[in-house]
């Protein structure tokens, strides 16, 4: 008996995964631990085979919870206002956006390096250690590291909303 052998897959089946992973990410199945560990596995599957594994545990139709078609897209569709996400979701993760804005908190940590951008983004805990250690010395170079970090990641405000792009 022969065995068929297993298929490559290409890169819109794995951005197909990951999206699918992204959803119960959204829905609270996966921890970001799971997530990015599973994720890191979709993106270096090479057959179809390697995918099965990270679903396994995961209900494949649409979940039985009500959730809103909305829940994982960037806006609601037609304009319409989503009160849970006033500016918007994040299209990878479907958490709402921040009131505060990425470029704004990196520029004042850049420019007015006394922890004004973390105090801007309501991290008041860094921006008084930041703004202490300027007379040190240490906390202007940290402020600016800082801001670089904000700019080139993905920070987020105390409660771990995503702050818009």
């Amino acid at each position: 008996m022969s065995q068929q052998p297993t298929l490559r897959i290409g890169n819109v089946e794995r951005e197909a995964a990951v999206r699918e992973l992204g959803e119960h990410y959204a829905a609270g199945r996966l921890d970001a631990a799971e997530y990015e560990e599973r994720t890191t596995a979709a993106y270096a599957a090479r057959t179809a085979d390697d995918l099965t594994p990270l679903f396994a545990d995961l209900p494949h139709e649409q979940p039985t919870v009500a959730i809103p078609p909305q829940a994982t897209v960037a806006m609601p569709p037609h304009g319409g206002y989503d009160p849970e996400a006033p500016y918007g979701r994040d299209p990878d993760t479907g958490r709402p956006y921040s009131d505060r804005i990425k470029v704004i908190a990196a520029l004042l940590q850049l420019f007015l390096p006394f922890g004004t951008g973390r105090f801007y983004t309501g991290h008041t805990g860094i921006a008084i250690a930041q703004l202490l250690l300027v007379f040190v010395g240490i906390g202007v170079v940290w402020s600016f590291i800082d801001g670089i970090v904000l700019l080139a990641g993905d920070p987020t405000d105390p409660d771990g909303r995503p702050l818009r792009p």
